[in-house]
């Protein structure tokens, strides 16, 4: 990509702002050296690293890269046999710390988490336990080593202390006692050379023996080693000789420990500086609210809201566009201060983000195209050291772009051409961009010439666009309108702020007929394209609301069928039930009839008895399947001197099996225990259970007196307590599975055709878990993410087999 484009589009500052979020130097440097790539692998790469970034990050806090400096200067010291310093040894140590805190972020949560990108890192990381653990010990500073480093060093700091203690007492009894006192300038104990001295009067120097160091600056004190300590003084130096020695000897041995792990080390430094640098990606994004943009190879530029990076978020207007798909080329107009320029660099800017590797400021489902190489014009260029005015210094850069620009190019024109005479500069910038169409070139130009305009309107695969204006306000609102020509406004403005309309007048008479036409055309345009947003934002408003009516009646329609079904039932029911009841009381009476006269004419009660029947039994063909359900309901209502504790019932409305826990109260309420829920129900919604139910629950509890975890009472007891929703929020997410393991367990045996798994949202961590765990079970048919009202992106719903 050529250094001009970057410059021109400010991408060196959004390199600056990416820099400040890697920790080491090493990172900031990879940050600075970061480039717009043009292989679409190795952006998906570096895309998909980044996107994996943001998402661990967002689970728990990066590693700390305190104290990571270059260590590879030091591996080639060691390769050549040399022995690092303390200092050398603790920045290796450093590192290792920082490897141990990356391995521990990018550890996986649970042997089922999907590997991603960074897992690689995970890998190739060695902390080097025993090494880093063994500089610690012996190493606690730039410049100190540990006592206990070897037992020889204990030994000799041992005697350099008993050394030391006998020289200041010797030397303290000399400068307290009554004999010194007239010799010594002052009663101290100093040092000079690395030799106790005293501090003796010049002209009492031959009192006191011993050995001269040095002289005070006005002469009058020497400073001497009395001749009692020498020997002791000798002793000292020489155990600070073995000490210094001892100390090269850890510090060979440390330095051969660190050789034979070169290699780790040299590995995991360089993996730690890719490693910031990849989250430093990461933070920007999330610093920016960025997504990862899609790439395709058919030259297409699809942003969503798109922001500007470099503007205030606060401030900044988002814009939508497309590009390469129905047109190439965008000729943008409108008015001066409007943000063409933003929208043209947005448009650039984002499409060197995006192949570097940088997520961009735009909605999710941005999709931009892969170029070889962006050109940019943009901006007044005027050199006077090479004597180029502004046109010239834009014609430069025009034939520059021109000689080199391709299908595989991205060009962007600010104010094409302008600068010059308006009919020549006009007839310029239409050729230049016929030349760029011809090329195949995805191209978007900035323009005031009407011409452009025009040009738009009438070539295929060019499009208009403008950025809207607010006449009213006299402030552009900086939308950004595809498909519709920018207006000057000039008049209009002027006429705001106060200029003599006959001015105005006489400027719009010696306009051209065709140009005031035009001007007038696109005013038309732009008047009828608010008059069908504020059309279309009504008619999106009147549909929400007749949506939200369908809904209501659907949901009244719906209970008024089954009102009105129960009524006909119950009516039905109650008919049949008369029926059947004229028919047992006719059979009675027939049967005394003849128990009692054996010669009576029967003939004529028979034919009613036999009507009865027939007509009972054409009520009960009538009522249907549901009918008879409810003919059978009749027979196994409940009232409230049958209801006993402890016997199982049917709860109509909620078609569910339960047991009594409690008679009824003076409400008619009954307790009934339902798995692990206890409610109160009405005596008239309780039933007693049919025949096949109870051989079930009959047969549920025998085999449980034989064997307490029979699968038929288990089963039963399943199918009382299973509920369609089960709640992990709040769980880690091993105890989450075991929960949602037997959760499914006791579904299935419950014939349960679908349920709500409730993980909630966060980050993401347990829903990941949940749906892996969901997509290898055989129990489960399908599931998929809820929408929008059913929980969202917190709840996931399952369908059993």
């Amino acid at each position: 990509m050529n250094e001009k484009v970057l410059k021109t589009l400010e991408y060196d500052k959004i390199i600056g702002q990416l820099s400040r979020h890697a920790s080491s130097d090493a990172g900031k440097r990879l940050c600075e050296k970061l480039l717009p790539m043009t292989d679409k692998d190795e952006i998906q790469t570096a895309q998909t690293q980044t996107s994996d970034a943001v998402l661990r990050l967002r689970r728990k806090p990066g590693p700390s890269y305190n104290g990571l400096k270059n260590i590879i200067p030091s591996l080639k010291r060691l390769d050549i046999g040399g022995v690092l310093s303390c200092q050398d040894l603790l920045e290796i140590s450093a590192v290792l710390d920082i490897a141990a805190s990356a391995k521990n972020f990018l550890r996986p949560e649970n042997e089922e988490e999907l590997p991603d990108s960074l897992s690689v890192f995970y890998a190739g990381l060695e902390p080097c336990h025993p090494l880093n653990a063994e500089i610690k010990r012996c190493i606690l500073g730039y410049d100190e080593v540990a006592d206990d480093a070897s037992p020889t060093l204990k030994d000799i700091r041992r005697k350099m202390i008993s050394t030391n203690s006998r020289i200041q007492q010797t030397l303290n009894s000399l400068v307290t006692s009554n004999a010194m006192k007239t010799y010594l300038q002052d009663a101290v104990v100093t040092t000079r050379g690395g030799r106790y001295c005293i501090p003796v009067k010049l002209e009492h120097k031959n009192h006191v023996p011993g050995m001269v160091h040095d002289q005070s600056s006005s002469g009058s004190t020497v400073f001497i080693e009395p001749m009692s300590v020498v020997k002791l003084n000798n002793e000292l130096k020489e155990l600070e000789l073995q000490e210094e020695a001892e100390i090269q000897i850890i510090l060979s041995k440390l330095s051969f420990s660190a050789s034979l792990d070169s290699e780790h080390l040299e590995k995991d430094y360089k993996l730690l500086v890719d490693l910031d640098f990849i989250l430093a990606k990461a933070r920007y994004s999330e610093s920016l609210k960025a997504n990862a943009p899609s790439f395709n190879a058919d030259g297409v530029i699809d942003l969503r809201q798109a922001r500007h990076p470099l503007i205030d978020a606060s401030k900044v207007v988002p814009i939508s566009l497309e590009l390469g798909r129905d047109f190439t080329m965008l000729v943008v107009t409108g008015p001066n201060t409007g943000g063409k320029t933003v929208s043209l660099k947005t448009v650039g800017l984002l499409t060197l983000m995006g192949q570097a590797g940088l997520h961009i400021p735009a909605l999710d489902g941005s999709s931009l195209a892969i170029f070889n190489e962006v050109y940019a014009d943009i901006g007044d260029e005027q050199s006077i050291e090479q004597n180029l005015s502004t046109f010239s210094s834009h014609m430069t850069n025009l034939v520059r772009i021109l000689d080199k620009a391709d299908s595989e190019s991205l060009v962007l024109l600010d104010e094409l051409c302008s600068g010059t005479d308006p009919t020549e500069g006009a007839a310029l910038a239409q050729e230049i961009l016929v030349r760029l169409h011809n090329f195949g070139t995805r191209c978007m130009a900035t323009t005031h010439y009407a011409e452009l305009k025009v040009f738009a309107i009438q070539t295929p695969g060019v499009q208009n666009a403008c950025c809207e204006f607010d006449v009213e306000t006299l402030r552009p609102t900086y939308k950004l309108l595809i498909g519709l020509p920018g207006k000057s406004n000039a008049f209009a403005i002027s006429g705001k702020l106060g200029l003599d309309e006959r001015i105005i007048e006489g400027a719009k008479a010696r306009i051209d007929t065709g140009n005031t036409a035009f001007e007038d055309l696109l005013a038309d345009i732009e008047t009828d394209r608010k008059s069908a947003e504020l059309d279309r934002a009504e008619a999106a408003k009147m549909k929400a609301e007749a949506e939200e009516l369908r809904k209501k009646f659907e949901k009244d329609l719906s209970s008024l069928d089954s009102v009105r079904d129960s009524i006909l039932s119950d009516a039905r029911s109650e008919a049949y039930d008369i029926l059947q009841q004229a028919k047992t009381q006719a059979d009675t009476i027939i049967k005394d009839i003849r128990r009692n006269s054996k010669s009576a004419d029967l003939s004529g009660l028979e034919r009613v008895r036999t009507e009865a029947g027939k007509k009972a039994k054409a009520a009960l063909e009538n009522m249907g399947s549901l009918k008879k359900d409810n003919s059978r309901s009749s027979s196994l209502k409940l009232s409230e001197d049958d209801i006993e504790e402890g016997m199982p019932v049917r709860i109509r409305s909620m078609n569910m099996i339960g047991t009594v826990v409690s008679l009824p109260d003076s409400k008619k309420q009954v307790g009934v225990q339902m798995g692990s829920m206890n409610m109160k129900v009405a005596v008239s919604d309780l039933m007693r259970l049919t025949e096949d139910e109870l051989a079930l629950q009959e047969s549920a509890g025998s085999k449980g007196r034989l064997q307490k975890t029979g699968m038929g009472h288990l089963k039963y007891s399943k199918s009382l307590g299973v509920g369609t929703e089960l709640k992990l929020i709040g769980m880690n997410t091993d105890d989450a599975m075991l929960e949602l393991d037997k959760y499914l367990d006791d579904a299935c045996m419950a014939h349960i055709p679908s349920a709500r798994i409730v993980h909630g949202k966060g980050a993401g961590i347990l829903r990941q878990a949940v749906q892996n765990k969901l997509k290898k079970d055989k129990r489960v048919r399908s599931f998929r993410q809820a929408e929008y009202g059913e929980g969202d992106a917190g709840v996931t719903i399952v369908e059993f087999r």
